[in-house]
């Protein structure tokens, strides 16, 4: 991955063995219906995904490093070679792919290298004159009216530098506008003196280093998400508890309701838990739902039923007033689903005591998960628990 541009077919295959290891469950050899789409899960814990990696943006930001290598003209034998034998005549690596299949396969990447990085100009041989960010700007967009009259667009920026006069660059005659915006250029041009040194490439990180951590974050994307996401992962709780909650947030854990969205049939969609014919959806299930409620209150919380579940999830942690809030609406969530459950798979008839005994049992043995800080508070809440 740090060489080659991996095939999508081979992507593709390694997703699938990935998928089955993910949601096949304790049998080994089981082979269940995904819960949530791979592209959910391949997103950044912080994005509101479970942190898999996406082995497509993994090799990219791989192989980009190889274009942080050629653009600084490091001292390494194959960037001297393919400088050398296909732009030495001045021209840089754009839309006409040249070299072997592995040097193209990179060039392919060249956008989104350009899309994180900037260049302090030196000799002016390695960045493009019109479509780079030099001076914390990109010319062509600075002044696209004088950019629509240019001859050559893909002239480096020593080229531009050194072309005398310098309105024979563009086509005559020019507008008003693009006139204005030429003068203007001029100044700009006066101001970045060319210098012998090689060109010298940044990133958005605000750094000449470049990163693969970063570059795979920058290409994956940010997606405003609520803070429910960010309290999950800090919990103390199990895993098992974490990525169950985590398909309670996304809405994908197999209540009828849900089955019946994806079209699967059955004799009967109502909750099971309290008998009123109500459809089994998430929000009823874990919220709404008498019996939801009756446990809810045990532990000294009330439901509103005019807010939305992010903001039910707020109003919890405001009503349990403890650090450890997140820890409780997940087990307490978890002793539900588990109530529903064991009536349907085990024919175990829920009860408010089994749900509420079957939470403190989780809640002891995240006692000995939970951090050292919290321990007085802990103990203190689990005794007005009791």
């Amino acid at each position: 991955m740090s060489t080659f541009l991996l095939q999508q077919g081979v992507i593709e295959q390694i997703d699938k063995y990935r998928r089955v290891c993910l949601w096949r469950g304790s049998q080994i050899n089981a082979n269940q219906t995904p819960k949530a789409a791979w592209t959910m899960v391949c997103k950044d814990k912080k994005e509101g995904g479970l942190g898999v990696i996406n082995i497509n943006t993994q090799n990219e930001a791989l192989l980009i490093k190889h274009l942080h290598k050629f653009f600084n003209r490091e001292d390494i034998p194959w960037v001297s070679l393919i400088w050398e034998k296909y732009y030495s005549n001045g021209s840089l690596p754009g839309t006409r792919k040249v070299g072997s299949f592995w040097w193209r396969d990179i060039i392919k990447l060249l956008y989104k290298f350009k899309g994180m990085a900037s260049v302090m100009v030196g000799d002016g041989k390695s960045c493009l004159f019109w479509e780079d960010m030099w001076g914390d700007e990109v010319i062509s967009q600075k002044f696209p009216e004088l950019h629509s009259f240019a001859r050559n667009k893909n002239v480096t920026h020593a080229t531009a530098q050194s072309h005398q006069p310098f309105h024979s660059m563009f086509h005559l005659p020019l507008s008003q506008q693009a006139y204005s915006q030429m003068i203007a250029l001029q100044d700009i041009m006066q101001i970045t003196q060319l210098t012998g040194e090689p060109d010298k490439w940044s990133y958005i990180w605000n750094n000449q280093s470049f990163s693969v951590r970063k570059a795979y974050k920058h290409l994956s994307g940010h997606t405003n998400i609520h803070q429910a996401f960010h309290w999950l992962w800090k919990t103390s709780c199990q895993s098992k508890h974490k990525v169950f909650f985590w398909l309670v947030l996304k809405d994908r854990i197999s209540t009828r309701g849900l089955l019946k969205r994806k079209g699967m049939i059955l004799p009967d969609y109502s909750c099971v838990l309290c008998g009123n014919a109500t459809e089994e959806s998430l929000i009823h299930l874990l919220l709404h739902c008498p019996f939801a409620e009756q446990c809810w209150g045990k532990i000294n919380t009330q439901i509103n039923r005019s807010l939305d579940p992010l903001q039910m999830l707020t109003s919890f942690r405001d009503q349990l007033g403890v650090p450890f809030f997140m820890e409780i609406i997940i087990l307490m969530s978890w002793a539900i689903w588990r109530a529903r459950n064991d009536f349907i798979f085990r024919a175990i008839n829920p009860t408010i005591q089994l749900t509420i005994m079957n939470f403190k049992d989780e809640w002891r043995l995240l006692l000995l998960r939970a951090k050292k800080s919290y321990s007085p508070m802990i103990d203190q809440w689990t005794a007005n628990l009791a």
